[in-house]
């Protein structure tokens, strides 16, 4: 299955990924910005899907967000219980998502082969309350198509598309953000090199 090969690709390389994004730190500020400013008042609980160590869902516990972090590796769910005590974290998939206020899909999608896409927003639509947030993080790229990620397979999508498939599954968009690649050699302590971003909040 699907899930099985990137549960098991990640739990290869939990210790690297952890040392590399585990900290709120490691986030551009401009997406935390973008992030807080769309799901920390959501009236509802908010679900941080494929949390990974749990950075984000930290962050946005603290900026008051009912929020739980939900990933499919045990590895990143242990590390980011022991790092975020008093935050909610458990072991599951964005295919099983609760009632919600608020959806934080950043970077959880980008290895959903593009069929499955349409389904997967189909069921965040159905999850979220009426009002409720949807933000997706994903690699921009001029066309759809695979790419040879550190970890397995990738997707880039151009963000027009992705918008697109966004109000397909019944949502309107409300802002988003681009940035493109950054190729300059990134401080200590920073992730390598960057590809090129998009982030769309939508309701």
């Amino acid at each position: 299955m699907e899930t099985d090969r990137v549960r098991l690709a990640y739990g290869a390389v939990a210790d690297l990924y952890i040392d590399l994004f585990g900290s709120s730190d490691q986030v551009d500020a401009d997406d935390l910005a973008f992030i807080g400013r769309h799901l920390a008042g959501c009236a509802g609980p908010v679900f941080d899907l494929g949390c990974g160590p749990g950075q984000i869902t930290g962050y946005l516990h603290s900026l008051g967000a009912d929020v739980t972090g939900i990933d499919l590796v045990p590895e990143f769910i242990d590390h980011a219980r022991a790092a975020h005590p008093g935050v909610g974290f458990r072991l599951g998939t964005m295919d099983d998502v609760d009632e919600a206020g608020g959806l934080l899909a950043w970077y959880s999608l980008i290895h959903r082969p593009p069929g499955e896409l349409d389904a997967v927003l189909a069921g965040f639509r159905r999850a979220l309350s009426p009002g409720g947030t949807l933000v997706v993080g994903f690699f921009d790229g001029p066309e759809l198509g695979p790419f040879d990620h550190r970890v397995t397979t990738a997707y880039f999508w151009p963000v027009d598309e992705f918008a697109r498939r966004l109000t397909r599954a019944g949502f309107t968009e409300v802002e988003r953000l681009q940035r493109p690649a950054d190729t300059t050699a990134p401080p200590p302590g920073r992730p390598p090199t960057r590809r090129p971003h998009a982030a769309i909040a939508a309701r």
